[in-house]
């Protein structure tokens, strides 16, 4: 006898390092996933739909396999970019899925979203997203408010290629006799680049230039516990993420204020002045701890989705619902 066919959802992420794909049910939680390396590419007209759908077909096929008989009637996409770069995602993207896997309710939400959702769930507060950039998020369930997230030439306040920057300049200072340098940094930036005059030879003609600066946050941080150059420059960073939440956190209440991201593997080094400075500028707010990442925030969503409407508020570039009807 065969087995019913569930109602299901699709969960993706997609960002710098590639596409996460989850397939499940709101009862049964998520059954399958699949990842890829490959980021989808951006071009003229943004983030590519058609790139995107030739990634992530296989995936969604393969979990579903995986996964046993489950009719695929929902999907959240998060994706960097999207806010941003989202234009023809949101015109294209829908019809596709209809089209190909037969889902009939698509979300599109940008991955500050889907961070908060892992982080948070649908509680009102404000969450601190870091990896390379920065970007801070905040609802009070009506709306979204959002700071930071302007790239790392005009923001990213605090991320990881602002650290490793910063850390790159002390070293730079250092190495000149300025004031402001740090011996200890000059030595970590020549472990890894180089002699010192070779780094903008190194570093400014590189079309991951982020990544790069943002592959020195890590050294900085392992300076901080002896070199107060190090430890001011991560008391720095933590200032600006504080101010960004600040932003971004809701009036009233006691909202919650969660960090998410690859960037707070750094440690104590970041986290103690993070904690400081939060309890400095939001005092009312409850640090909780982030409950999952932005794959599970766009689990979360899908199974809410699946099973009726969203608890988080809709916004046209932030997080967006199409319903699709027909065959």
């Amino acid at each position: 006898m065969s087995r019913p066919v569930d109602s299901g959802f699709l969960a993706v992420d997609s960002g710098g390092s590639g596409l996460r794909v989850v397939v499940g049910t709101a009862e049964r939680g998520p059954l399958a996933r699949r990842a890829s390396a490959e980021p989808v590419r951006t071009g003229a007209k943004g983030i590519d739909p058609e790139h995107f759908m030739a990634q992530l077909l296989p995936l969604v096929r393969a979990s579903a396999a995986e996964a046993g008989p489950v009719r695929l009637t929902a999907a959240v996409v998060g994706a960097a970019g999207l806010a941003t770069l989202g234009e023809a995602l949101r015109a294209e993207l829908p019809g596709a899925l209809a089209r190909e896997l037969g889902v009939r309710r698509v979300a599109l939400a940008a991955d500050a979203v889907t961070a908060y959702a892992g982080a948070l769930g649908a509680r009102p507060g404000a969450v601190v997203a870091g990896g390379t950039g920065l970007i801070a998020i905040g609802t009070d369930l009506t709306g979204w408010r959002r700071a930071d997230g302007w790239g790392h030439l005009l923001g990213d306040c605090g991320g990881g290629a602002w650290i490793g920057r910063a850390g790159l300049e002390a070293a730079l200072r250092a190495h000149d006799g300025r004031e402001g340098g740090s011996a200890r940094l000059l030595a970590c930036a020549q472990e890894a680049f180089g002699p010192a005059p070779g780094l903008p030879g190194a570093l400014y003609p590189r079309p991951d230039r982020p990544a790069v600066l943002a592959s020195f946050a890590p050294r900085v941080a392992g300076c901080a516990d002896e070199d107060p150059v190090a430890a001011g420059i991560l008391r720095a960073a933590a200032r600006h993420m504080a101010d960004s939440a600040a932003a971004v956190c809701p009036p009233g209440g006691e909202p919650c204020v969660a960090a998410t991201g690859g960037l707070f593997k750094l440690g104590e080094a970041l986290l103690g002045p993070l904690d400081e400075e939060l309890a400095r500028r939001l005092p009312r707010a409850r640090r909780v701890p982030a409950e999952g990442d932005p794959l599970h925030g766009a689990v979360r969503l899908a199974a809410e989705l699946s099973a009726g409407a969203l608890a988080l508020p809709g916004d046209e570039t932030m997080l967006s619902v199409t319903t699709l009807t027909g065959d």
